[in-house]
């Protein structure tokens, strides 16, 4: 199939593409890897009638680290993030190769990843755990949109119609945390079917002193996890109490069934990956279950 007609602008400056975004209203689309966007517009999903190529604007291509932060630019590849990520974040790294294949990280962007907003993602649940926020412009300026208000509804989020995002920023785990990623997929590469990943970090006197969980897959959005949130800190870590809390967790959930899994198997299994996630986290920080 062909895209339906649409008008195609390239800005030179951030400044030409706020204001394209805004003659473009709700029928503009912001492209820059376009793994996701060009399939939809091929298959007529999406009929923008403005696009607006963002690849040639100065200054969105970086991945900047300070102050417990890392800032990662709307022009960032994938598998940019996956190469510096292999010497400084085992997290990033193993979350980045279950995202697709090398062809898609090769071109897809992180930005457009975590907007694009498909529940079954493991990049936006990534944000949500580690506190993320998605750096917004607009006409009215720029703001700061927390993780945990971004995502409203599957391919759904907070960003206004004439805003694009040009950065995210992740919290990075604190020196000594502990982290945890697992995921059921049909194979290699496919969108997960659930999946969770998980941050703990522990005490001088060994307790778990913060706890934080997230879900994807497991709805229409990708989910906190706040039974383990609530339960665990201050607490002494065993094996009971990891595995009640990841039941807590997932008994919130609220999964939709489709052709390859049921809404009781998602939840199943998410009860399952949570309490893996949060056992591997344990172990990273210096526990042991």
């Amino acid at each position: 199939m062909k895209p339906a007609p649409f008008d195609y602008v390239a800005p030179a400056s951030l400044d030409e593409a706020v204001s394209a975004m805004a003659t473009g209203g709700g029928d503009a689309k912001v492209l820059a890897g376009g793994q996701s966007l060009v399939p939809m517009l091929a298959l007529r999903l999406a009929r923008p009638t403005v696009l607006v190529d963002i690849n040639r604007l100065p200054g969105l291509d970086g991945i900047r680290e300070a102050s417990g932060m890392l800032e990662i630019g709307a022009l960032v590849r994938q598998r940019a993030l996956e190469r510096w990520a292999a010497t400084r974040s085992p997290l990033f790294a193993e979350v980045l190769r279950q995202v697709a294949h090398p062809p898609i990280r090769n071109r897809g962007t992180v930005v457009g990843n975590v907007v694009h907003a498909d529940p079954a993602s493991e990049l936006p649940a990534l944000l949500l755990c580690l506190e993320g926020v998605v750096v917004a412009r607009g006409p009215r300026g720029e703001r700061m949109i927390p993780a945990d208000r971004f995502y409203r509804a599957p391919l759904t989020t907070a960003l206004a119609a004439d805003e694009l995002a040009t950065a995210v920023r992740f919290t990075l785990p604190a020196a000594g945390a502990g982290w945890g990623f697992a995921e059921v997929s049909r194979r290699h590469g496919d969108f997960a079917l659930v999946g969770a990943v998980a941050v703990l970090t522990r005490a001088a006197d060994g307790a778990i002193a913060r706890a934080r969980l997230a879900f994807f897959g497991a709805g229409g959005t990708p989910m906190r996890g706040l039974p383990v949130e609530q339960a665990l800190p201050g607490q002494a870590p065993t094996p009971a109490l990891l595995a009640e809390a990841a039941r807590a967790a997932a008994a919130t959930l609220s999964p939709d069934g489709d052709i390859h899994a049921t809404a009781a198997y998602r939840r199943q299994v998410a009860a399952t990956l949570a309490e893996r996630t949060l056992i591997a986290a344990l172990a990273r920080c210096g526990g042991t279950t």
